[in-house]
């Protein structure tokens, strides 16, 4: 589980098709303190840690089958690319966003971005599945950030980057047409499932 608060941005150093993806990311945590098998979130995919670099260089490599590149925007990854990252949630660890399962519901698209003084709002369009499940003041997980949600408009939703977000993570690097990984909130999944039972 992860809180969507991102506490590092790698870069992707190398990428090689085996039977699946294997991507060797760049990274400022220590990895003296990363296990062989632990999770991090990767652009809010949660990808399990198969290779560390100890040898003065912080790299983590990352196996990613090819049901996960279809459902998320890992496809176009590219070396040189920066990714956000965050590690998985201990117990005792302060639960700043909300939860976060590293399950991608889906990709988003964003179709709109306008500066509003030194915050940066963003609409962007959801599948239409998954729009039901994203509501004003909720929360969803974009790329792996937790984010509120401003407004909802049939499969368009709006967001506000606030500058901290834009400098800690590669969200000020978004532009139109972009594709985002998208995770709706756990509690909206499990309050749709038991209306449709009433």
């Amino acid at each position: 589980m992860f809180t969507g608060i991102i506490t590092d941005t790698g870069t992707i150093l190398e990428l090689e098709r085996r039977g699946d993806l294997r991507a060797r990311i760049a990274t400022g945590y220590d990895t003296a303190t990363i296990d062989i098998g632990a999770s991090i979130a990767c652009d809010g995919v949660c990808l399990t840690v198969v290779a560390l670099g100890r040898d003065g260089q912080d790299w983590f490599e990352v196996d990613i089958s090819a049901e996960t590149v279809s459902r998320t925007n890992l496809a176009r990854w590219k070396p040189g690319a920066r990714v956000n990252l965050e590690r998985a949630l201990r117990v005792g660890d302060e639960l700043g966003g909300h939860i976060v399962s590293g399950h991608v519901d889906g990709i988003a698209e964003i179709t709109a971005l306008a500066d509003e003084g030194d915050s940066t709002r963003v609409t962007l369009r959801a599948p239409e599945a998954l729009a039901r499940f994203i509501a004003p003041k909720g929360s969803v997980a974009l790329n792996g950030t937790s984010l509120t949600v401003n407004e909802v408009e049939g499969t368009s939703f709006g967001i506000n980057f606030i500058p901290h977000t834009k400098d800690v993570t590669t969200w000020g690097e978004a532009a139109v047409g972009d594709a985002v990984n998208l995770e709706i909130d756990t509690l909206a999944r499990y309050v749709a499932r038991l209306r449709d039972w009433a």
